[in-house]
C-alpha cells in the first residue's frame, strides 16, 4: 500500500486556492451515452473504445456529473477522441472554440498558477500557456514531511513554486508546483502503478482526490458509491487504435499467446497455462486483461509463477510479416510488423538510468525495449518500477526534448546515501511522495496503447511527436536506429 501522506496538505492546498475560486462559468458537451464499442478519428487514423459491459448512460454515472464547484467532470479530461487522456492539440480547438469558458480552463491547475491574470484573451493564452502547447496541468505538491533533501534553489518562470496564500516555501517545506500530462482513464486493468509518481493507492482514492481538487469539490467529496461507479466504469473501458491512415484496419491475423497465470484463491499457489489469441483493436486487449496479473512478465524475477521474461513483447501484426501484395497499404502493414519486430529484439545497452543501474549495480544492462515496457501487448512495467530515464533532467536539458517553460528545481540531498549530491530537476517525481533522493526524477512507464491519440508525450509533454520520442531514446541509448528503422518504430507505436 502506498502511503497517503501527502494527501491532506494537498487537498488543503487546492481548497486554499480557492481564494482565487474559477466559478462555473462554461458548460461542455457530454454525450448521452458511450456505447458499447465508439470509434472516433484521431491524427493517425481512429481509437477505438469498447466496453465488454456494455453502454455506459452518461446521467447514471458520476464520472460525467458536476461533482464539484467550477463545472468540470472526469470526462472534462478524459475523452474518447483523444484515448481517454487530453492531447494538445484538443485543448487548442477547445480554447480557440470557447476561450477560457470551456471547464478545461481553470485558475486551480490549468493555468501555470492559480494567481494569473486571466482578465483578457490575450491573458488568458498565457496563463495557459503549457495546457494549450502540452496539455500540461498543475500538479501542487507539498514536501514530504521527512526528506533526504532541501529544495535549495527555485527557477519558476510562474512563480508557483510557493503557497499563494502563505508565501514562499522553505527548503524542506511548502507546496512545489510541477506540469504533468493527465493520465488515460482507460485500459485501467492493466496498471501497477497510479499516476505518474505512483502517489495514489486506489483507482478510489484517486477518483475522491480528482473531484477534490481537480473540480474543487466541497468536503467529504464523492460518496464511495459514486466512487465505486466512477471505478467500474473506467475500468470497463479498453482503447486501442484501430484504423491507420496509410496500414487502414489494424486487425491482423491473430497470434496465439500462451500465458501462465495463478490459478485465484490456490493455497500454495499454483500456476496454469491460458491461451489468448492477440491483433489490433480493443476487443483483444478486453480479453487479455482477463489474463494480466503483476508481475506477468517481470524481468527481475518477480513473476509469482517463476516464468522466464521474454522481450517478445507485443505481437499483434505477426501476421503481416509474409504479405505478398505490392501496394501502399501492404508496404505500410510490413512496415508496423518489422516495427513490432524492432521493439522486441533490437539490442539495447541501458546506462545511467536511476532504479535500475543503480538498484542492480550494474554499470551496463543489455535489454530491449521490453526490459522496462514488460507488460505483453500492453507496454507498461507489470510491477511498480518508478525509472529516471533523463526526461526530468536540467541543466543540461534532456537530449532532443523540449523542456522549455518548466520550472527548475535544484535540490541538494542531505542525508541518506546520496548526501551531497546536487540534482537540477524540472519534476522532482517519486521523490516528493517518498522523500528519497534516490527518486529523484523518477516517474513510471505509462500504457502504449492508443498513442497515436493522445501527442504530446512524456510526463512533461516534451516530445511533440512520437519520432521525438524515438530519437530522444536512440540518441539517449546510442540504439543506432536508421532513419527506415526509426518510421518503422514510429509506423507500428502508432498502430497501438
Amino acid at each position: 500500500m502506498q502511503s497517503t501522506a501527502w494527501a491532506p496538505p494537498a487537498i488543503a492546498h487546492a481548497q486554499r486556492m480557492r481564494a482565487f475560486r474559477d466559478v462555473n462559468r462554461g458548460s461542455q458537451q457530454t454525450p448521452s451515452a458511450i456505447p458499447r464499442f465508439e470509434i472516433d478519428s484521431d491524427p493517425g487514423g481512429m481509437v477505438a473504445s469498447y466496453q465488454p459491459g456494455g453502454t455506459t448512460i452518461a446521467k447514471n454515472n458520476p464520472f460525467f456529473q458536476n461533482l464539484g464547484t467550477n463545472g468540470r467532470t472526469c470526462f472534462t479530461c478524459h475523452q474518447p477522441q483523444t484515448g481517454w487522456a487530453i492531447s494538445a492539440q484538443s485543448a487548442q480547438s477547445r480554447f480557440d472554440q470557447t476561450g477560457s469558458a470551456d471547464p478545461l480552463f481553470r485558475l486551480v491547475d490549468g493555468a501555470t498558477c492559480p494567481s494569473d491574470d486571466v482578465s483578457s484573451p490575450t491573458a488568458q493564452r498565457k496563463a495557459y500557456l503549457l495546457l494549450l502547447e502540452k496539455g500540461l496541468f498543475r500538479i501542487g505538491l507539498a514536501m514530504p514531511a521527512n526528506t533526504q533533501f532541501e529544495v535549495t534553489a527555485v527557477d519558476d518562470p510562474y512563480n508557483c513554486t510557493t503557497n499563494p496564500i502563505t508565501g514562499l516555501i522553505s527548503p524542506t517545506a511548502g507546496i512545489v508546483s510541477v506540469y504533468r500530462r493527465p493520465l488515460p482513464s482507460t485500459n485501467l486493468n492493466f496498471l501497477s502503478t497510479i499516476m505518474w509518481d505512483g502517489r495514489e493507492p486506489t483507482l478510489a482514492h484517486q477518483a475522491l482526490d480528482a473531484t477534490l481538487t481537480h473540480a474543487q469539490g466541497n468536503n467529504p467529496g464523492p460518496t464511495t458509491a459514486q466512487q465505486n461507479q466512477i471505478v467500474a466504469f473506467e475500468s470497463g473501458v479498453y482503447t486501442a487504435q484501430i484504423f491507420d491512415n496509410d496500414a487502414h484496419k489494424l486487425l491482423a491475423p491473430p497470434s496465439s499467446v500462451t500465458v501462465t497465470k495463478p490459478i485465484p484463491e490456490s493455497s500454495p499457489l499454483q500456476c496454469a497455462d491460458t491461451t489468448i489469441e492477440q491483433t489490433g483493436g480493443p476487443h483483444a486487449l478486453a480479453q487479455l486483461a482477463q489474463d494480466f496479473f503483476i508481475g506477468i512478465n517481470d524481468p527481475l524475477g518477480q513473476n509469482p509463477c517463476a516464468t522466464p521474461f521474454t522481450s517478445n513483447i507485443f505481437d499483434l501484426y505477426e501476421g503481416w510479416s509474409n504479405l505478398a501484395r505490392n501496394d501502399p497499404e501492404t508496404a505500410h502493414r510490413k512496415s508496423i510488423e518489422r516495427g513490432e519486430e524492432l521493439f522486441n529484439t533490437r539490442p539495447i545497452v541501458i546506462t545511467g538510468v536511476a532504479g535500475l543501474n543503480d538498484v542492480l549495480h550494474e554499470t551496463q544492462i543489455t535489454g530491449t525495449c521490453g526490459t522496462c515496457h514488460d507488460a505483453p501487448n500492453v507496454g507498461d512495467h507489470s510491477v511498480k518500477a518508478p525509472l529516471n530515464i533523463g526526461v526530468t533532467d536540467a541543466n543540461p536539458g534532456p537530449i532532443g526534448l523540449d523542456i522549455s517553460g518548466l520550472p527548475v528545481f535544484t535540490l541538494t540531498c542531505t542525508s541518506g546515501p546520496l548526501a551531497g549530491q546536487i540534482f537540477h530537476t524540472t519534476d522532482p517525481g517519486r521523490a516528493l511522495i517518498s522523500g528519497n533522493c534516490a527518486d529523484i526524477g523518477k516517474t513510471k512507464g505509462p500504457i502504449l496503447r492508443g498513442l497515436a491519440a493522445r501527442a504530446p508525450y512524456f510526463h512533461n509533454g516534451s516530445a511533440a511527436t512520437l519520432m521525438g520520442a524515438l530519437n530522444f531514446y536512440n540518441d539517449r541509448f546510442n540504439i543506432g536506429f536508421t532513419d527506415q528503422e526509426k518510421q518503422d518504430l514510429v509506423n507500428f507505436l502508432e498502430a497501438l
